[in-house]
């Protein structure tokens, strides 16, 4: 698949451009020009003319002269931007009239150009900057009808959890990947133990492309019907990234900082009184790294790597929380002996009784005495009667083969 910008809107070329020019030399050189480039052009000769083009045909673009008989570039810029307003517009001015080219683009023109066009590459530049723009807000106005659509369902679903609560769980759990899989030469193994039924804590993991992997531990305020719900949210919210990246319109899902970013802002819009702390991670499969970003996940995961065990960086504002929170990446390289172990704080504070600096290095010392595995690491947790948790139970491991 073709990532490239060439690439992302090869789709361009064929876009409908509508020229609107009584200047019959300088309409014609402009519609050949953009027909080489591969564009479908037509013609209007005159404002009137091209209303009437505009109403058949429906362009992506329209390039419109300022002076014209019958009816100015001002008039026709008023009419189209009434039946379509987000239809870009590039007005086509004299250098003596400045005073137009601005009510031009406060009546909601996109760019101008002055005459005489002598270089088309500039001509040609605007009209791709154009459709670009243009291109990038349909795909964002999809997307939020998407995500919309989304949360009805999701407010459905959550409707359904309330009223049952099992149902709930066994929903909640076919949204968990396998508890152990292998993806491009590592191994992912989780277990969840929710207090309730139903469980704040989420983890992921999925093939972002052959080259990249992606996962998550998360953990949602609260506990029960509330906290599953946003889970929920969660997966879908990361569905879209993932689908964008695979189509070519968005790399933020391999830029964990990125991806940060649009989940707190994603969360906030959606106005659902939870936030959640998150630790998300890329692997690189061919640089062999690890990049990630923490946002306000506790404990750090602990890293074994190149013959050292260490706490990752940890720290980062959760989402959901305040819109103008930042966040950052980190880089690793991954060793052969490459091991990840990711605990929810409710297993941390079960086992140690310790939260805090404390609890980390209890963690850290654990990680140093014990095997990684999922039966080592719950082989404390079973003294506990398993319907009376005080907080969720989660392990997930990330292992190099």
């Amino acid at each position: 698949m073709d990532f490239s910008l060439q690439g992302r809107y090869a789709a361009l070329d064929q876009s409908k451009i509508l020229v609107i020019d009584d200047e019959d030399l300088v309409r014609e050189s402009i519609a050949i020009y953009l027909e080489d480039s591969g564009y479908r052009v037509f013609q209007a000769m005159d404002g009137a003319q091209g209303v009437e083009l505009f109403c058949e045909y429906y362009p992506d673009l329209v390039l419109c002269d300022l002076r014209m008989p019958k009816m100015d570039g001002l008039e026709v810029l008023k009419v189209i931007s009434e039946m379509s307003p987000e239809t870009p517009i590039i007005i086509v001015s004299g250098a003596g009239q400045i005073h137009d080219v601005v009510e031009a683009l406060r009546l909601g023109a996109l760019d101008y150009l002055v005459k005489p066009v002598t270089d088309m590459a500039v001509l040609e530049n605007a009209v791709i900057n154009a459709l670009r723009r243009h291109q990038l807000e349909e795909q964002n106005k999809t997307y939020r009808k998407e995500l919309e659509l989304a949360n009805l369902e999701l407010e459905r679903n959550l409707e359904l959890l309330q009223q049952d609560q099992e149902a709930g769980r066994r929903a909640q759990l076919q949204l968990l990947p396998e508890p152990d899989a292998n993806l491009g030469g590592f191994k992912f193994q989780h277990i969840i133990i929710p207090s309730l039924n139903l469980s704040g804590d989420f983890i992921d993991y999925f093939q972002i492309s052959e080259r990249y992997l992606g996962f998550y531990i998360a953990d949602v305020s609260g506990h029960g019907a509330a906290a599953a719900f946003v889970t929920m949210t969660l997966k879908s919210l990361i569905n879209q990234p993932l689908r964008h990246y695979r189509t070519g319109n968005s790399d933020s899902i391999i830029n964990p900082a990125d991806f940060m970013g649009y989940l707190n802002r994603e969360l906030i819009s959606a106005n659902l009184g939870k936030h959640i702390t998150i630790f998300y991670g890329v692997i690189d499969c061919s640089l062999m790294t690890l990049t990630y970003s923490v946002a306000g996940q506790y404990p750090a995961p602990a890293l074994v790597n190149g013959g050292e065990v260490r706490l990752l960086k940890e720290g980062g504002f959760p989402i959901g929380l305040f819109d103008w929170a930042n966040f950052q990446n980190y880089e690793i390289e991954i060793s052969s002996d490459f091991q990840l172990l990711m605990v929810s704080d409710g297993w941390l504070e079960l086992i140690s009784g310790q939260s805090g600096p404390t609890g980390e290095s209890f963690l850290l010392d654990y990680v140093k005495d014990n095997q990684i595995s999922i039966p080592s690491f719950m082989r404390p947790v079973k003294q506990y009667p398993s319907d009376n948790m005080p907080d969720d139970i989660t392990v997930f491991i990330v292992t190099k083969e």
